[in-house]
């Protein structure tokens, strides 16, 4: 997959999500409000805790809807050697297995499909992300884990 067909997907899969939220957001406006939930004793938060919950999905709402557009107006960096902010970056772990990241500002943590693989969204401030930055292919990132370390040899920067 390209970077201009991978900041579709992304936009369109943070788009998705944001429906999503939206319509769980107003179900539990919804109940909230709802005059079956008015308390009946001091002990009843049934409304209250919904309140919570609709509040948290309309601040996830935004933050979702700042970070499409962010998407939108960011411009990816052609590919070369040295791995920056847009860079697709395939890795190897020390076991063998092979990821390929995406450095984005936001939304660390998504995952797109590719056909049969999967690209995972990272940012700069994630540990893979700090080691990864000013790197090229041939180098190695190392994280530290709870256990020990992860070794990843950079096999290939676009």
């Amino acid at each position: 997959m390209n970077k201009p067909e991978l900041l579709q997907r992304i936009i369109a899969q943070l788009s998705h999500d944001l429906e999503v939220l939206f319509t769980a957001a107003k179900t539990a406006h919804e109940a909230a409000t709802s005059e079956e939930n008015i308390p009946d004793n001091k002990y009843c938060t049934l409304a209250l805790e919904a309140s919570y919950v609709a509040q948290g999905q309309a601040n996830r709402a935004q933050e979702i809807r700042q970070s499409i557009e962010i998407y939108k107006q960011l411009s990816l960096v052609p590919g070369d050697e040295t791995i920056r902010l847009t860079s697709l970056v395939t890795v190897e772990a020390g076991d063998g297995s092979r990821k390929t990241v995406f450095i984005g500002p936001l939304e660390g943590g998504l995952r797109i499909m590719d056909d049969q693989s999967e690209i995972m969204i990272i940012t700069p401030a994630s540990p893979l992300g700090r080691e990864l930055l000013g790197k090229s292919p041939g180098d190695t990132a190392v994280i530290a884990t709870g256990s020990g370390r992860m070794d990843y040899e950079i096999l290939a920067v676009s």
